[in-house]
Order: C-alpha cells, then sequence, then structure tokens
C-alpha cells in the first residue's frame, strides 16, 4: 500500500508539472535550458519547449498509472507495457530534442 500511495504523490507532481509546462511556464525547470546563458536563451523559443515538456510529463503520467494499476489489480502485463513505455518515451525524448533546430527561434 506504500508503494501505491508513493506513486500517487509521483503521479501528482509529474501532472502539477505537465500543467505548468503546458501553459509554456516553467521553463527554469528544464535540466540543462535552466544552465544556458541569457543570450543562449533568446535562440530557444521557451513556449514551444516547455509545451513539449509538458506532453511528455502527460506521457511519464500514464507510464505511472500504468505501473500504479498493475500493482492494485495484480496484473503483471500493465506492469510491462508502462515500463516498456516509460523506455520508449525517454529515448523518444532524448532524440527529439537533440536532433534538429526543433525548437530554435
Amino acid at each position: 500500500m506504500g508503494g501505491i500511495i508513493g506513486g500517487l504523490i509521483v503521479l501528482i507532481l509529474f501532472l502539477l508539472l505537465g500543467i505548468v509546462f503546458s501553459k509554456g511556464k516553467g521553463a527554469f525547470l528544464i535540466a540543462g535550458y535552466n544552465t544556458l546563458s541569457g543570450s543562449e536563451k533568446e535562440q530557444y523559443n521557451e513556449t514551444e519547449l516547455c509545451k513539449f515538456m509538458g506532453k511528455m510529463m502527460y506521457g511519464f503520467c500514464f507510464c505511472i498509472l500504468l505501473l500504479l494499476l498493475s500493482d492494485f489489480l495484480e496484473i503483471q502485463m500493465l506492469f510491462i507495457v508502462g515500463i516498456v513505455l516509460f523506455i520508449a518515451l525517454i529515448i523518444f525524448l532524448i532524440v527529439y530534442t537533440n536532433t534538429g533546430n526543433r525548437f530554435k527561434k
């Protein structure tokens, strides 16, 4: 039961971050972007970057929800799907953000 409560707390935190990012705010929370100098930050479309990260946070929320449901309902397949989707989202996030100039102005 403690694992489910901890998972719910993480789920709610990720959901709140997703909401903040979806509104185009909270860029200072994005690792790597927050360490750029002011002149480097001006080269990026901060709103689009935040909105993309918001979508990713919603995806991670869904993965966490699947993991919680697998624990609560004792369905192993939900756990496997949640983990595979989580790993796929991370790979997509890394490749998408680091290829091309998607978020440059």
